[in-house]
């Protein structure tokens, strides 16, 4: 008489080298394994057609709970029992006992490999491929505290003996180096179907690695590609490890600054969709060419601070690119509400906001190909200012010079920032926070990312806005220092001027007003936060504290 056995239950899609690891599994000497148990009662339930099907519920039981009870979960001769499930065959009326016992895992496969090979037997749809069932077996499994392992068909093919003991540590069970080839041929526990489904697999004595150059896709099957791929691409993310076959593939997975902006919703064209999905397309304008207008917004206390002038700015900035199709002011404003009414985002909150020219009918430089709109980018993410706004920056010049206006005019908002980008490499590399841009004449412009300030003798001095964006937050804090009765000079300013200051201060909407005390390892002032920058630090939280577009249904708890 048999012993009560532990049951591993692998659950996929059809074509995804189901077979190939059942018969992996089944070189143990520690298992027994079943062939899809629950294809004849599919078959009684749906009344689906296949070429077997009479054959099939001939000879199986048809009573899916008698199969879960007395096959499944019946007494066995092994340590293990191992069920090789096809996801939607998972059908309704089956007891809770299926899902509550045993060890689960998923085994995933791209529906571009998919789809070519199942069209041969079973005209391929939707229901067929069954990924909406795996995804429902991930989530059913994952809420009642028991998320399965998740192995990518393709790691299997490039690296079986990696990922059949990544997949043995996850479910308990020692690997074995027998699992990593069978001999080729018919199985005994092989189903019904065999036949039909399993010519390539009988040829095979392991988990061979795929074609390094696969055919051509159908034309015919884009269609369900393109509704199947979400599915698959949302089971990958939980994959032990992404397929290799993919860009990037062995990077660790990178902790966010701000863990909590793991689960945000981002506006992308007209809908808010996951951080994970939140893409444009390959054919959008700022792929394309970096062609876009931006800003940066912040939100305290229910309010955007400053909304309606940087709308202002970027407008004005899609009319010098002379964008055409340009979503209206309301329907941005709109667009900002709405995502940070769902991210409940109403403090310490930063927004990106981005309008690019929009996707294109195919790849080119020429705005004559974007016939489809604008593409509007709403992300929302809860960041706090992004400087040490008590301690202070150390600033460094880089030798890449700030965009002359004779080349592009620094009043346009544009997403082509790789001038700044170089000159952020450059603060990057020498340990610094920021580093100091210069004009085309040695004059100081601005930092990589901030307008620049300085205070020598009481007067506060900033450079002119030919070469520098004049920013929203610069703009604010020049307000700022007239109504604190304060002098206010704009004019050319040399580095040197800078390194003898008594006080600097950079400003930008993501790290607000920022005190810089050193540059160029010169020491500004005395070291410390000056006089004049605490009190335009203060003035500045006040009135971002009282002033603002308030957001819509926002109150004030």
């Amino acid at each position: 008489m048999g012993e009560e056995i532990e049951v591993i239950h692998s659950w996929s899609a059809p074509r995804s080298l189901s077979t190939s690891l059942m018969y992996s599994f089944a070189q143990r000497n520690d298992i027994e394994v079943l062939d899809e148990p629950l294809y004849a009662n599919f078959l009684r339930v749906t009344g689906v057609d296949r070429p077997y099907k009479e054959k099939l519920r001939s000879e199986l039981e048809n009573d899916g709970n008698k199969v879960v009870k007395e096959v499944i979960f019946g007494a066995g001769v092994k340590k293990y029992r191992y069920c090789k499930h096809i996801a939607k065959q998972r059908v309704p009326g089956l007891t809770n006992e299926l899902m509550k016992r045993g060890k689960h895992f998923i085994l995933i496969r791209n529906p571009l490999d998919i789809l070519p090979s199942f069209e041969k037997i079973v005209p391929p749809s939707f229901l067929e491929l069954g990924l909406a069932e795996l995804v429902s077996v991930y989530s059913e499994l994952s809420e009642s505290g028991r998320a399965p392992p998740v192995i990518d068909a393709a790691d299997l093919r490039e690296n079986p003996e990696v990922t059949l003991r990544g997949l043995c540590e996850d479910l308990d069970i020692p690997f074995q180096d027998s699992m990593l080839r069978w001999e080729a041929g018919p199985k005994p526990f092989d189903g019904i179907w065999a036949p039909w489904w399993y010519k390539s697999v009988h040829k095979s004595t392991g988990f061979a690695p795929a074609k390094k150059y696969p055919m051509p896709f159908p034309t015919s099957l884009y269609d369900l590609l393109e509704q199947s791929l979400p599915f698959y691409n949302m089971l990958k993310r939980h994959a032990r490890r992404s397929s290799s076959n993919y860009l990037n593939s062995t990077l660790p997975h990178p902790s966010l600054p701000v863990p909590a902006n793991e689960k945000l919703l981002a506006w992308v064209g007209d809908e808010i969709v996951p951080r994970e999905t939140a893409k444009v397309s390959v054919f959008d304008s700022i792929v394309q060419g970096g062609d876009g207008v931006w800003e940066g917004l912040r939100v305290y206390g229910g309010k955007v601070f400053k909304l309606e002038e940087h709308l202002d700015r970027m407008f004005d900035s899609a009319k010098a690119l002379a964008f055409s199709n340009v979503p209206t002011r309301e329907e941005v404003k709109e667009a900002i509400f709405r995502t940070l009414l769902r991210n409940g985002m109403f403090d310490n909150a930063h927004i990106r906001l981005t309008l690019t020219r929009g996707k294109k009918v195919t790849s080119g430089m020429s705005p004559a190909f974007n016939r489809y709109g604008c593409t509007l980018i709403v992300l929302a993410e809860w960041k706090p200012p992004v400087y040490d706004n008590e301690k202070g920056l150390m600033l460094v010049t880089a030798t890449t010079r700030r965009n002359s206006p004779n080349n592009l005019d620094s009043k346009i908002h544009h997403n082509n920032l790789l001038n700044n980008i170089l000159a952020k490499i450059e603060g990057n590399n020498a340990g610094a926070d920021d580093a100091i841009m210069l004009d085309k004449d040695g004059y100081v412009s601005e930092t990589n990312a901030t307008n620049i300030f300085l205070v020598k003798k009481g007067r506060v001095v900033t450079p002119h806005a030919d070469y520098c964006l004049p920013g929203i937050t610069r703009a604010t804090v020049m307000e700022l220092v007239l109504k604190e009765s304060l002098a206010l000079e704009e004019r050319r300013i040399s580095l040197s001027e800078f390194h003898t200051a008594d006080e600097v201060w950079t400003t930008g909407t993501m790290g607000e007003l920022s005190p810089v005390v050193k540059i160029d390892g010169r020491i500004v002032g005395d070291g410390r936060v000056g006089p004049i920058t605490l009190r335009l630090q203060n003035a500045y939280k006040n009135l971002s504290k009282d002033s603002g577009v308030p957001i819509p249904t926002y109150e004030k708890s």
